[in-house]
């Protein structure tokens, strides 16, 4: 059961950067990809110990590494953005100019 559920989280990925990117018109990534990632990565890698099996569990060993490290990316530039004073919307870093209302920042 746990190796059932491990594949459909870590294929259940693929559909929700599918759902965003067309949503957006651009290819995304969204965080809660990586989420499904580590989680059906771990769930799998369970399944292995439990199956004996090192092919199948060096594949699920380490994976979790870039997983983690796009999370931290993503919430420390998330955590970057600062507040418009024109309209209060959120302002990517290093932005001059807010892309809602075009207020200068800084």
């Amino acid at each position: 059961m746990i190796g059932w559920c491990g594949n459909a989280v870590f294929f259940s990925r693929f559909f929700v950067q599918w759902y965003v990117t067309e949503k957006k018109k651009q290819v995304v990534v969204p965080p809660i990809f990586w989420w499904l990632s580590l989680g059906g990565s771990l769930l799998l890698l369970i399944y292995a110990l439990h199956q004996t099996d090192s092919v199948f569990i060096f594949a699920y060993l380490f994976p979790w590494i870039p997983y983690l490290r796009n999370l931290i990316i993503h919430y420390r530039h998330e955590r970057a953005h600062t507040v418009c004073a024109g309209c209060g919307k959120k302002i990517p870093p290093q932005s001059n100019f807010c892309p809602n209302c075009g207020v200068k920042v800084g």
